[in-house]
């Protein structure tokens, strides 16, 4: 099963929904940063709730997203976009641990429970959406639950997990938004909670071979839910050669001299995707104004 999400609602549209598959993206990652069991689940997670925060934008609208808590792992940076188009690294990939006491990657360990979550949405206009808010659990999904409520002002539930391989590729990963949205009644979010309460972990229902709708019909009853739009996710960075060559004639003609005369070339390689690319001499001298 390719990686996906859907956009639903439910209980006459009080309740929106976003469920994704997200485990050829989160591996895609895992294989580019090199990441660690541990490292792995904390970046899958945060990658999968960019990728559902991605779909909630329209157009050429994207979305920025770092976790940067005072666990060992150091910042996690995430960025997608309307497309689907998702990507991340993290400060310190090798970074690994013994289970928890749930018997679950120790996320929270990795990641630190003191720090800050901030959202930077790039929505076309002259100024960007900035949301921060506290690390609560250094778990990610509850950080973003209380991210919703704190600085959307919407009650939302978030759930992402990630299922890792004893060889590090990664088994299984995805997730769910569900957001409640104006005017719905307390009854609908007292049923929503209870389900939300006692539903099963979302890595093992992606491992178990559901898909997105699948998981939320199981979260809402069956034939409850209407789907609104079905869209692929992926890993896909946006760098290029000639990205690298507009930052580096942004440096200046002096310094891309330096360049030449020292070290006779020029290397860069991309935090996001780890691609390299190398400028010669000639080519150099071809970027300065």
């Amino acid at each position: 099963m390719k990686d996906y999400l859907v956009k639903a609602t439910t209980y006459n549209g009080m309740i929106r929904a976003y469920a994704a598959s997200t485990t050829d993206l989160v591996e895609e990652a895992r294989r580019r940063q090199d990441t660690w069991a541990t490292a792995s689940a904390a970046l899958g997670r945060t990658l999968t709730v960019t990728a559902m925060m991605g779909a909630m934008l329209k157009g050429e609208d994207s979305i920025t997203v770092k976790v940067d808590g005072d666990g060992p792992i150091g910042a996690i940076v995430t960025d997608g976009n309307a497309k689907g188009h998702v990507r991340g690294y993290v400060i310190n990939p090798h970074v690994d641990f013994d289970l928890n006491e749930k018997g679950k990657l120790d996320v929270r360990r990795a990641v630190g429970t003191q720090g800050r979550i901030s959202v930077i949405k790039d929505l076309g206009l002259k100024d960007y959406f900035t949301g921060e808010v506290p690390i609560i659990s250094g778990e990610i999904s509850e950080d973003f639950t209380y991210y919703f409520v704190s600085s959307e002002q919407i009650p939302s539930a978030v759930g992402a997990g990630v299922l890792v391989n004893p060889d590090h590729t990664i088994l299984a990963a995805g997730g769910f938004i569900v957001q409640v949205m104006p005017g719905a009644d307390d009854d609908v979010i007292g049923k929503l909670e209870e389900r939300i309460n006692n539903f099963p972990a979302i890595s093992n229902m992606v491992r178990e071979g559901n898909t997105p709708e699948q998981i939320l019909e199981r979260l809402f009853g069956e034939g409850q839910v209407k789907f609104h739009e079905k869209m692929p996710i992926e890993f896909r960075c946006q760098c290029s050669k000639e990205r690298i060559a507009n930052a580096i004639i942004g440096l200046g003609n002096e310094e891309i001299q330096d360049m030449i005369e020292e070290d006779h070339g020029a290397e860069a390689k991309c935090h996001f995707c780890n691609e390299t690319y190398q400028f010669t001499e000639e080519e150099l001298k071809e970027l300065k104004q």
